[in-house]
């Protein structure tokens, strides 16, 4: 019997391969989504409650009957601080579903940066609310599995690719160590396949370091469907942009997060249990041609 899997952010960029993933490796995955027709066709095999994470009746529809809950939640980039968020409000309503509904597991992909809060005088609300959330799933009761991950490769198509143009800006001091969403999903399906037992964590992280700059270089070397182009910005003119635009600010900030966190490799025990990722930024480029 397999085991079923209910899925809260499925149509995300980090949410489309993971349940791929999850479905390839025989996991029953039903997700909840606001346009159920459309996913069913981006993911082959996936079922779906129509619904909204801030109804409690459309989250006691999807997690009754499943064994573990699976969350790939964000903040966009056009959040307030002060609005109704996902990985806040969001996170008590589902905590409190789980409980009603006997969820055996709550597996969680959370951020490896967010412990740059506090360095160098780094105070961003947004990781803030992150190490809430794992704090309100740690303290809930319920057995755990937290993910947390350094940047994605997909983050470098559709996050660094603006058109054309491959976005940077400031000096990008630290190497992360980029990993592709598919290999992190294989990662997530054996975690709840195979570690199903206590509390557990996991640092993820790919087989290569690399800056920002020399990520985008390695992409663009080998990403061929179209000519692209470097185009860069100096990181104090988006954060002047980002007192008036909270898209802007959310931009400035995570950028100095990515540019200065000295990411080390902490992903041994990952790799031991969930195995080693494979896919490199060139592998990666080359896929999309």
């Amino acid at each position: 019997m397999s085991i079923k899997v209910a899925f809260i952010g499925a149509s995300g960029m980090l949410g489309k391969p993971v349940a791929t993933q999850l479905i390839k490796h025989g996991i029953e995955v039903t997700a909840l989504a606001r346009n159920a027709e459309q996913l069913k066709k981006d993911i082959p095999g996936i079922s779906t409650v129509s619904g909204n994470m801030n109804s409690s009746s459309d989250l006691d529809t999807l997690l009754k009957g499943k064994e573990v809950v699976y969350l790939s939640l964000s903040i966009k980039q056009n959040e307030k601080k002060n609005a109704w968020h996902t990985e806040s409000e969001g996170m008590e309503m589902l905590i409190a579903s789980a409980k009603r509904n006997g969820i055996k597991r709550i597996a969680y992909l959370s951020s490896i940066i967010m412990d740059h809060q506090g360095k160098d005088g780094f105070n961003w609300w947004v990781f803030d609310l992150k190490h809430k959330a794992v704090k309100m799933i740690k303290d809930s009761g319920i057995p755990y599995t937290i993910f947390y991950p350094s940047n994605f490769m997909e983050s470098l198509s559709n996050m660094y690719k603006m058109g054309n143009k491959m976005m940077l800006a400031g000096e990008s001091k630290e190497p992360m160590f980029f990993i592709s969403g598919a290999d992190y999903g294989k990662q997530v399906a054996r975690a709840i396949i195979e570690h199903n037992n206590g509390n557990r964590e996991y640092y993820v992280q790919g087989p290569q370091a690399f800056t920002a700059d020399r990520a985008v270089e390695e992409f663009m070397k080998h990403y061929t469907k179209e000519k692209l182009s470097i185009s860069r910005a100096p990181l104090g003119v988006i954060k002047f942009f980002g007192m008036f635009s909270t898209k802007m600010n959310y931009g400035a900030n995570i950028l100095e997060a990515l540019n200065n966190y000295p990411e080390k490799f902490m992903a041994q025990k990952t790799w031991d249990e969930l195995g080693k990722p494979e896919t490199t930024i060139a592998d990666y480029a080359r896929q999309l041609n």
